[in-house]
C-alpha cells in the first residue's frame, strides 16, 4: 500500500473520528452536531491534494503496461534472431542442409509462439492492473462523495432545526412583550368624543 494510499485513508478516518466527536447544539436531537468550519475544509483540502497523487500512481502503473510490451518484444526478437542465426550456421553446412532448415523453422515457429504468448500476459496484466487503479480510485471517490452528501444533509437539517427554534424564540418574546404592554386609554379622538 502506497503512502499516498494510506494518507487518504487516515484522511477519511480523520474526518470520522472528527464527526464522532463534535458535540450537538442545546436545543437539539442527538443526531445533530455542530463543526468547526475551518478544521473539515483543511481535511478535505489535504484530500483534494492527495487524490491526484493517487491517480498519478495508477499512470505509472500503466506506463509500465509499455515497459513490459517492449521487454515481450524484446525477448522475443532476441529468440527469433537466435533461430534466425542457429538457421543460418546450419545452412551454411552442405550435408546436414534440409536437416538444419527444419530445424530453424521449428526454432522459429517456436518463439514466434512464445513471443506471441509473452506478448498476451503481459497485455492481459496490464489492463488487470489498469482495471483495478480505476475501481480502487472509484471506490474511493464514491466513499467521499457519500461522506460530503451526509455531511450536507446534516448541515441543512440542522440548520432547518435552528431556524425552526429561532422561530419559535421569535413568538414567545412577542407575546411575552405584548403581555407586558401597559393597556392604551383610548385615541385621542375617542376622547373628545366623549366630552
Amino acid at each position: 500500500m502506497s503512502s499516498s494510499n494510506s494518507r487518504i485513508e487516515q484522511i477519511i478516518e480523520e474526518i470520522e473520528d472528527y464527526i464522532d466527536t463534535c458535540k450537538g447544539p442545546v436545543f437539539s436531537s442527538g443526531d445533530k452536531i455542530i463543526v468547526e468550519r475551518g478544521r473539515i475544509e483543511e481535511l478535505l483540502r489535504e484530500l483534494r491534494m492527495k487524490t491526484p497523487e493517487e491517480v498519478k500512481r495508477y499512470q505509472k502503473v500503466l506506463a509500465n503496461k509499455e515497459a513490459i510490451m517492449a521487454d515481450a518484444k524484446k525477448r522475443a526478437q532476441a529468440i527469433v534472431d537466435q533461430a534466425n542465426l542457429q538457421n543460418q550456421e546450419m545452412v551454411n553446412e552442405h550435408e546436414v542442409m534440409q536437416l538444419a532448415y527444419e530445424k530453424a523453422n521449428e526454432v522459429i515457429e517456436t518463439a514466434t509462439q512464445q513471443a506471441q504468448e509473452i506478448l498476451d500476459s503481459a497485455t492481459r496484466d496490464a489492463n488487470e492492473i489498469r482495471l483495478g487503479a480505476i475501481q480502487y480510485t472509484d471506490e474511493r471517490l464514491a466513499e467521499l462523495q457519500d461522506m460530503i452528501q451526509r455531511m450536507v444533509d446534516t448541515s441543512n437539517a440542522r440548520y432547518d432545526a435552528m431556524m425552526s427554534n429561532f422561530q419559535e424564540f421569535y413568538a414567545v418574546i412577542t407575546s411575552n412583550r405584548e403581555e407586558l404592554a401597559p393597556p392604551q386609554e383610548g385615541t385621542p379622538e375617542e376622547t373628545q368624543g366623549k366630552q
